[in-house]
């Protein structure tokens, strides 16, 4: 059988990733075609994206941005069939882009994607209630970019299904594909012609995670630990993701 591709090809979405594939300590596996990340989907606006979107059966949209990211850039259209949720689960902004070229990737990203744990835990643990719900699927979940938000929240769902850490960093390392045409669409949408200030901008370096996940593992023990002390994630949810989500 035929293993399913994990980038899904847009004109428009730049960063539009399946989930499916990894397996977890236990020999299971993320289902395919199931649970997907993604960049923006304001920016859906052909007719030929569309039918790529439709032709993946998608059920539900959780949309991480803030408000006024979706009144300044919009939101998904609505779709009949096609349920939406808002759970905006960074509180402090931040002008990544316009960071300075002395400000190393890795500790200020994974610093950020600290301060987005300890502050949107009722928007993270409702996002993990709705991707737990085997109803909701198929699922895809989206910031601005399928970068930070997105990748912070990917990982936390790949580690409770028990997925190595490995691969948590691999995925989240694989934007990195995508990084020139986002800085380019940045470029664009900004409309001077010059790029983000900060070199960093787009790109997703293994260490950003390595050093997000270390720092969990050293406060919390693990993932899952955080998970349990802060966002109330008990075994009945861990046991509904993993039945959700997981082949075998």
């Amino acid at each position: 059988m035929t293993t399913p591709e994990r980038h899904i090809g847009f004109e428009n979405l730049l960063n539009f990733r399946d989930l499916g594939g990894y397996r977890t300590r236990g020999g299971r596996s993320v289902r395919w075609r199931r649970l997907y990340r993604a960049d923006a989907l304001s920016k859906l606006a052909s007719g030929a994206d569309w039918k790529v979107f439709d032709g993946l059966g998608i059920a539900t949209v959780i949309d991480l941005r803030h408000g006024f990211e979706i009144e300044a850039r919009g939101r998904i259209a609505e779709r009949a069939g096609v349920a939406y949720h808002h759970c905006s689960i960074e509180h402090r902004p931040y002008d990544q882009p316009g960071q300075g070229p002395e400000v190393e990737p890795g500790p200020f990203l994974a610093e950020r994607y600290r301060e987005v744990a300890e502050d949107g835990v009722v928007e993270i643990r409702r996002a993990l209630e709705v991707i737990a719900d085997p109803a909701s699927g198929p699922l895809v979940f989206h910031c601005a970019s399928g970068k930070d938000r997105t990748g912070q929240l990917a990982a936390t769902v790949l580690a409770l299904l028990d997925v190595a850490e490995s691969d948590i960093v691999a995925d989240f390392a694989l934007t990195d594909l995508a990084a020139e045409r986002l800085r380019a669409h940045w470029t664009a949408e900004h409309g001077d012609g010059r790029p983000p200030r900060w070199p960093g901008y787009g790109y997703a370096p293994a260490e950003v995670m390595e050093l997000f996940l270390a720092g969990l593992a050293k406060d919390y023990g693990s993932v899952r630990g955080y998970a349990e002390q802060r966002l109330g994630v008990d075994d009945d949810l861990v046991g509904r993701l993993r039945e959700t989500l997981l082949d075998g």
